[in-house]
């Protein structure tokens, strides 16, 4: 399972951190996913503060907490210049979203540090947060660029139908013979799986994780855990769900499901029947998009759900439920969206645009 990959990387980063990290760890409740970019930005920080000589320690392990009281705005400011200047893994200079997420990850620590962790007579480690003097980085493409990058990766209006249709009628043409037999046994699992995300926004990950009780087709409903474990539900958008009976009427004699397979989504590996993966997921989604002469990730499936649904109702704190976001303190002050809003704006999306 995915989860498991990243619990046992999880455990190698911490097994390198102090303690008070280790402790860090176990008192937050991040997605296994965050948790692990977050590991890796403090593995990186403490990595410099040696290296740059604010902290004289032989390893990551022997930094002591007292070395980050001691911590000035200027040191963090001297980190974030060296990040701007380093290249990542594939050459080029950190972007800014890159950097931000190094600050957001200290900030996490540092917060855990001076507010929740609860040691000394049920007192924090320390109370002076270094991380309140520092600002995130503004991302230095203009909205419109950014707007502009975004829609020529995404699949609006006709064009995701178009790509459905691509997988259903014309893939099949075009693989390579080999890969045929394997195409055919999947189609209509592959097609669900894309339209699901097309048509509800989820992520990739809680796409991966659905069960068979998850979905209510009835009431067009999907329930999910999000990220962080809350359980939320969905309604899905109507052109989707005649792709999703399709799979289902299949599923149990395709992939020789019993009733203990409770996952939607599932696999024959080694002749053994499982839950697809997310990791599968996205590299199914970059196979047809590719053939389609557009590629894409499943994330930005689900930004053209976001982006079609804000067309149609104007409505952010609409779009944040869908995609069941955490609001932030604005849209935290408006009250809970009625869901016959959201059933509307999907019905209006599921609309072919040249049946208008």
């Amino acid at each position: 399972m995915e989860a498991d990959k990243y619990l046992k990387l999880i455990n190698e980063e911490l097994a390198k951190l102090p303690d008070y990290v280790n402790e860090y760890y176990l008192g937050t409740n991040h997605a296994v996913t965050t948790t692990y970019q977050y590991l890796t930005e403090i593995r990186r920080f403490f990595d410099w503060l040696r290296v740059s000589g604010l902290v004289k320690a032989e390893n990551n392990q022997g930094i002591p907490v007292d070395a980050l009281v001691k911590l000035r705005r200027n040191d963090i400011m001297l980190y974030i210049d060296h990040l701007k200047h380093s290249t990542n893994a594939q050459g080029h200079l950190n972007s800014p979203t890159s950097i931000n997420r190094s600050i957001n990850a200290l900030r996490s620590l540092f917060k855990f540090l001076t507010v929740t962790a609860d040691v000394k007579d049920g007192e924090p480690y320390f109370y002076r947060n270094v991380m309140l003097k520092i600002d995130s980085l503004n991302d230095t493409k203009t909205l419109n660029y950014r707007a502009h990058t975004l829609a020529s990766h995404m699949y609006r209006g006709q064009m995701k139908f178009d790509f459905i249709n691509f997988i259903e009628n014309e893939y099949l043409q075009k693989c390579d013979k080999r890969a045929r037999r394997p195409f055919k046994h999947n189609r209509e699992r592959d097609i669900a799986i894309i339209t699901l995300i097309l048509g509800t926004g989820v992520r990739v990950s809680e796409a991966a994780n659905v069960n068979l009780g998850d979905l209510n087709l009835k009431q067009q409903l999907l329930d999910v855990t999000r990220k962080g474990g809350q359980r939320d539900s969905v309604p899905i958008a109507p052109w989707a769900i005649p792709y999703l009976k399709n799979y289902l009427q299949v599923r149990a004699q395709r992939y020789h499901a019993v009733k203990k397979d409770v996952a939607c989504f599932l696999t024959v590996y080694h002749g053994e029947t499982r839950r697809m993966t997310a990791n599968s997921i996205e590299r199914m989604v970059k196979k047809y998009s590719t053939a389609f002469g557009h590629p894409l990730t499943p994330h930005k499936l689900r930004h053209t759900l976001a982006s079609e649904l804000y067309d149609v109702t104007k409505d952010q704190v609409l779009v944040a439920q869908q995609l069941g976001q955490k609001g932030t303190s604005a849209t935290d002050l408006y009250t809970h969206v009625d869901q016959k809003q959201q059933r509307a704006a999907l019905q209006e999306i599921s609309d072919h645009p040249d049946q208008h």
